[in-house]
């Protein structure tokens, strides 16, 4: 858990003035807060706001602990590969109606417009 110490320092009148040290956390806590974020389907940044602690910290405790390991979503593996067959299909549609625009928008060929009076 974080842990605080206050230091005293004086202010330019001359008082006493107590500031914060930056928080340090433990091991555990650094580790726990990145399989947090790596098993559940929220943002870093969200995690790291419920947690009191900043993204940018988040992001190196899983850049040291984890290297470039990335939140598992296997629900998302599945969507992509649902929207890529709708992708081909939609194409597929579109590529056959601008064939179909093409051969109606040519002008038609009559009888009587070929023959020469």
């Amino acid at each position: 858990m974080p842990t605080t110490k206050p230091i005293l320092t004086t202010s330019p009148m001359g008082e006493a003035a107590p500031t914060q040290r930056p928080k340090r956390y433990d091991e555990a806590f650094k580790r726990q807060a990145v399989e947090n974020w790596l098993r559940s389907s929220r943002p870093g940044t969200q995690i790291a706001r419920e947690l009191g602690i900043s993204y940018p910290a988040l992001k190196e405790w899983k850049r040291r602990y984890y290297g470039d390991a990335n939140p598992s979503r296997p629900d998302l593996v599945a969507e992509n590969r649902a929207l890529k067959a709708e992708l081909q299909r939609v194409r597929e549609q579109r590529d056959i109606l601008k064939k179909t625009l093409g051969i109606l928008s040519e002008p038609a060929k009559t009888a009587t417009s070929v023959l020469p009076r």
